[in-house]
């Protein structure tokens, strides 16, 4: 099964993709991000991101897409900025894909490391860990895309709870 994970962002989305077979553990297939100039509108911003998304999907044809829910900024106009771009990742991703999942930030920690306040060091040395890497992918939006599609590698057994 190839699972595709997205860390929603406006300036940088993040995706990481994944192979996990049954009674086995998951292999890296690709990960990076997706970026838009901050000089540009919101809405070419938005357009750029559906164009990379699309681009992915198309790429590594994913049984399932697994996306971090938002978590609540500080800062509101931040928040309202990756709201939209979240907007376009999940139209995007259930139009191309259909088997859409979502996960909160607490979920993802406690399915990679059993602590749901895990730190993000400990979060993406978990990564490293279960995708046998050298070194944690970088940026950490990337390696935060691979701990979503990891979760979702964890607990797809559940079935359709987390499912959109």
């Amino acid at each position: 099964m190839i699972i595709l994970g997205f860390d929603p962002g406006l300036a940088t989305l993040g995706y990481g993709v994944i192979r996990k077979e049954q009674r086995r553990g998951a292999e890296v297939l690709d990960y990076g991000v997706i970026c838009t100039p901050k000089d540009e509108n919101l809405a070419v911003r938005l357009c750029m991101l559906e164009q990379g998304i699309k681009q992915v999907i198309a790429k590594f044809r994913p049984d399932e897409i697994a996306v971090e829910e938002l978590f609540f900024a500080k800062n509101v106009k931040t928040g309202i900025a990756v709201a939209h771009a979240r907007g376009v990742l999940l139209l995007t991703a259930n139009k191309e894909c259909g088997m859409l999942y979502e996960y909160t930030p607490l979920q993802i920690k406690q399915a990679l490391t059993g602590y749901g306040r895990a730190d993000k060091n400990q979060i993406q040395q978990m990564v490293k860990t279960f995708l046998g890497l050298k070194a944690v992918p970088k940026p950490d939006d990337a390696a935060d895309a691979l701990a979503v599609a990891l979760c979702h590698a964890q607990t797809n057994k559940l079935g359709g709870l987390f499912s959109l």
